[in-house]
């Protein structure tokens, strides 16, 4: 399983744009892409791409002229990581299986041995992004977001020894 650079960029530039507080009904304005590119070292070749699919997704929106670029078009806070990585295509699978068909992990209606994990793997990771915004990126609220309440294998072993 692999992120790749279009959904990582594509979050990257966003949390860009949150940070210097461009927001549509904000105070700060339109930051041009070429400095995104700058900062972010991120060609901006790619990231007019990029930015392409943002807009028509509506995340972000494009002011034309000297002053031009792009802004965010809702507050950090309500713009999911989830929605971004699906915004620029980005598709993020665990399994070899694909989503809803017959098929299995190895070309047949098999499963493999490990496909429950991966795919459980792959529901975690959906869940995560969805709970995370870029305002929590930019405010440092991430790390520690994930803690899972599964317990661990040395205390299941002990509760079932009890």
């Amino acid at each position: 399983m692999k992120l790749t650079t279009k959904g990582r960029y594509a979050v990257s530039a966003l949390a860009d744009i949150a940070a210097t507080g461009s927001a549509r009904d904000s105070d700060g304005g339109p930051v041009a892409l070429s400095d995104v590119a700058l900062r972010q070292g991120i060609s901006l070749s790619y990231l007019e791409q990029l930015f392409a699919k943002l807009r028509r997704a509506g995340l972000v929106e494009s002011v034309r002229g000297v002053s031009g670029g792009y802004a965010l078009s809702a507050p950090a806070s309500q713009i999911r990581v989830a929605d971004i990585v699906a915004a620029v295509d980005e598709e993020i699978r665990t399994t070899a299986c694909a989503p809803g068909s017959t098929i299995g992990c190895q070309g047949t209606s098999a499963r493999c041995l490990t496909h429950d994990l991966w795919d459980e793997l792959g529901r975690q990771i959906e869940v995560f992004l969805n709970a995370v915004t870029l305002e929590d990126i930019i405010e440092r609220r991430v790390a520690g977001m994930a803690s899972v309440n599964v317990p661990l294998r040395e205390n299941r072993i002990a509760e079932a020894a009890e």
